[in-house]
């Protein structure tokens, strides 16, 4: 009884932390939204409320209308999603070959590639940059979507090796003895069972690059090639305060597709990044 009654106890620490966190995190957001809905009028008015007192959508049609923003989306979506695409095709053999294979200072290259990621992008920004330049790849997005790879393999390769460990070894045995070569196990028997893997992975980094902001800051210029990120960040620069209520529909607009995805597919994401923690 004390035990069961303890486990309640603990049920309900654990819903009252995340119900804090949860608060905490969604605040600025429900003031976001709060802000998004309001009239111009309300807004010169600093009204504290939460609630408009004549809320209106005007604020988003004016922002999905426009002729800026819906291009902004579309660079970001074209983006996020052909630099997810990229990290799959270079990450997909390295992690096979990490799980299947043993070689030389495979735990060294491992920690090198984590080490990678941990590298804060602020900190190549100037060499980058000018490497960028030598190269004609200012205001491309081509080389920015080349930034985003090498930004996002060394986690899609950890998060795909770690959902390769948990798929049997007997399995590649069994395709090399029927005759299978390497190249064949992975591309006919690995990669169809680490689907759920690779989908959680190209959701990941399709929201990492959505909501990147300093490599295109750095390397795209031209208004007509940024991604939302950046293109409020300008926008934001240039307007004044009476257009605050619809810089704040542009926010809005700019996190909800991310929020959605990862609501909508958290379990699928969590069961990739956790498939190698129990394995043996």
């Amino acid at each position: 009884m004390k035990l069961r009654t303890r486990d309640r106890l603990g049920d309900i620490l654990s819903y009252a932390f995340m119900a804090v966190m949860f608060v905490f995190f969604a605040w600025p957001l429900i003031w976001l939204l709060s802000m998004a809905l309001r009239t111009r009028k309300e807004v010169f008015l600093g009204v504290s409320r939460l609630i408009p007192k004549y809320p209106t959508l005007d604020n988003f049609v004016a922002v999905l209308t426009s002729s800026q923003f819906p291009v902004y989306l579309i660079n970001a979506l074209k983006l996020s999603c052909l630099s997810a695409v990229g990290c799959l095709i270079i990450a997909a053999p390295a992690a096979y070959a990490f799980s299947r294979f043993e070689f030389k200072s495979k735990g060294v290259w491992m920690l090198g590639i984590l080490a990678f990621q941990m590298i804060s992008p602020l900190v190549i920004m100037v060499p980058l940059y000018r490497y960028m330049a030598r190269l004609g790849l200012i205001d491309s997005h081509f080389g920015a979507i080349m930034v985003y790879i090498a930004l996002g393999v060394p986690m899609v390769t950890w998060l795909l090796k770690g959902y390769m460990d948990g798929i049997p070894k007997s399995l590649d045995e069994a395709a090399l003895i029927d005759g299978c070569n390497r190249l064949s196990v992975f591309i006919r028997i690995i990669l169809p069972l680490s689907t759920p893997g690779v989908a959680s992975a190209f959701i990941i980094t399709v929201i990492a690059g959505w909501s990147q902001f300093l490599v295109p800051f750095l390397l795209i210029t031209k208004d007509s090639l940024v991604p939302i990120g950046v293109g409020i960040f300008q926008y934001a620069g240039t307007q004044n305060a009476s257009t605050i209520q619809i810089l704040a529909a542009a926010c809005l607009i700019s996190v909800v597709p991310a929020i959605i995805a990862f609501l909508a597919l958290q379990r699928l994401i969590l069961s990739a990044m956790t498939a190698g923690a129990v394995k043996g």
